[in-house]
């Protein structure tokens, strides 16, 4: 028996944000004053190092549950399924439902129990939850839908990563320009076929970095201080993935038992573009070898920093030749990872 994804789906919200929309914000320091730039300059910067040019916001009328049943439709569809047989049903975010021009999370019901309300499914023994695990939790959750497979407690589970961070931003902060909006869910199944998950690995630490990303107080120090907005220690955050990503990766694949030189493709959570392209070549650099061409798909330069749907949603396109330079064929092995709040951090290797 072998454990596979079986079915992708992704929703990728159609409100398009481009940078030239924040030319007109006021950016404030962490103690409130005025950033000594041009917002022309601040934004130009900001692309430099993230490598976003435009992002995507849901539409006002949708919140983070309706995008992962938009996603977990495609999914089941896409694996041609019976949702009812469906075991369980995992889904990854970070605040629950978060209202258009609201401040409040609503996490209750889960928003698991949401999306299987959606899609009328009746059978009481598909089990729906939510997982809580930062930028890594749809990652995680394959993990954790892998381990009740092979525990003999599912055969199928529906594992979705969803958030709309574009609601729990400070827009006085310039990291609000990184974030955004959207969804992508897999079917995970024991199947006779080939292939499957090889390996996994997953860490948290929390001694020293619990707190590189918190909710916090809004840079404009008029705003109600019991008003929190997404916070994050962003260089601190760069130093610890580039040291510790690699190495998480590295033993995920010297578990897995697959060469260096047999990786097709490897799906970082696109958090960073400067950061990821540092990840990989400290992963390659710990093997001694040079970097393939196009091994590592990049999502975040349209569609922005979406939390724990962003590999999901890239391995959802690159699955479906919708990036350029980049497909997928029977048998070819990649790497899933990503890193966030915890801080947590974890990988999967893959055969297809």
């Amino acid at each position: 028996m072998n454990i596979k994804i079986t079915g992708t789906g992704s929703y990728i919200p159609a409100q398009v944000e481009k940078n030239e929309s924040f030319h007109n914000h006021t950016f404030l320091n962490s103690d409130g004053t005025a950033i000594d730039a041009p917002n022309e300059v601040i934004v130009e910067k900001f692309k430099a190092i993230t490598g976003i040019s435009e992002r995507r916001y849901a539409k006002p009328h949708l919140t983070s549950s309706d995008l992962a049943f938009f996603a977990a439709e495609k999914a089941i569809d896409d694996s041609q399924i019976d949702p009812e047989t469906i075991d369980y049903i995992i889904v990854a975010h970070n605040f629950g439902d978060v209202k258009h021009n609201t401040i409040q999370s609503d996490v209750l019901p889960s928003l698991a129990s949401r999306v299987k309300h959606s899609l009328r499914i009746k059978n009481p023994k598909c089990v729906a939850y939510d997982i809580l695990f930062g930028c890594p939790g749809w990652v995680e959750g394959v993990i954790q839908a892998n381990a009740f497979i092979k525990a003999g407690m599912a055969k199928r589970c529906l594992v979705i990563g969803s958030e709309t961070l574009s609601r729990v931003i400070d827009h006085y902060d310039r990291d609000a320009m990184i974030f955004s909006d959207g969804a992508g869910a897999t079917i995970i199944e024991a199947t006779n076929d080939n292939g499957g998950i090889l390996a996994h690995e997953t860490a948290s630490f929390t001694y020293d970095e619990a707190y590189y990303l918190y909710f916090g107080n809004s840079n404009n120090t008029d705003v109600s201080s019991d008003t929190r907005y997404m916070k994050m220690e962003g260089r601190k955050i760069y130093e610890f993935a580039l040291v510790e990503v690699p190495k998480a990766m590295k033993a995920c694949l010297d578990n897995s038992g697959v060469d260096i030189k047999d990786v097709k493709k490897i799906f970082i959570h696109q958090a960073n573009e400067k950061m990821d392209e540092a990840i990989l070549k400290r992963f390659y650099r710990l093997y001694k070898t040079d970097i393939p061409e196009h091994v590592m798909p990049m999502s975040i330069q349209k569609l922005g920093n979406s939390s724990v749907a962003t590999v999901p949603t890239l391995y959802d396109l690159v699955k479906n030749n919708q990036l350029e330079n980049h497909s997928l064929t029977k048998g070819d092995v990649v790497i899933f990872a990503s890193v966030g709040a915890g801080m947590h951090l974890n990988a999967i290797v893959y055969k297809v």
